[in-house]
């Protein structure tokens, strides 16, 4: 299972930015997907996670009306839209799947795929 993400960047307090996450390698298409992020010295905190339906999904209180999660499954393509963005929303982002349980996990070691991460900086 290889997951690759791409968006991102730099952007000044209170813009817009987007990350997708493009899943390969597995077939099925109900499976948790997430998307975590972490600063350098501090662990790696979930931000957001999607089961197979956009009904299905979980947020982060610090994130809750700014950030959307998002999948097509058609694509197995994950997406996660940053609104408001905030100097502590600062961090490298990654995508996870969760392809062994039935439910989404709030926990990090429970998704053993990951994304190469992708730098946030909010300035």
């Amino acid at each position: 299972v290889q997951l690759v993400e791409s968006g991102g960047g730099s952007v000044q307090a209170g813009g817009s930015l987007n990350f997708s996450c493009e899943v390969s390698g597995y077939p099925h298409r109900s499976y948790c997907m997430g998307w975590f992020r972490q600063v350098p010295g501090e662990e790696r905190e979930a931000v957001a996670a999607i089961y197979t339906a956009a009904s299905d999904s979980y947020y982060a209180d610090f994130v809750k009306g700014r950030f959307t999660i998002s999948r097509d499954n058609a694509k197995n393509t994950l997406f996660l839209d940053m609104n408001n963005l905030e100097p502590e929303d600062t961090a490298m982002y990654y995508c996870a799947a969760d392809t062994v349980r039935w439910t989404c996990s709030w926990f990090k070691t429970d998704y053993p795929h990951w994304g190469q991460g992708t730098q946030v900086t909010v300035s």
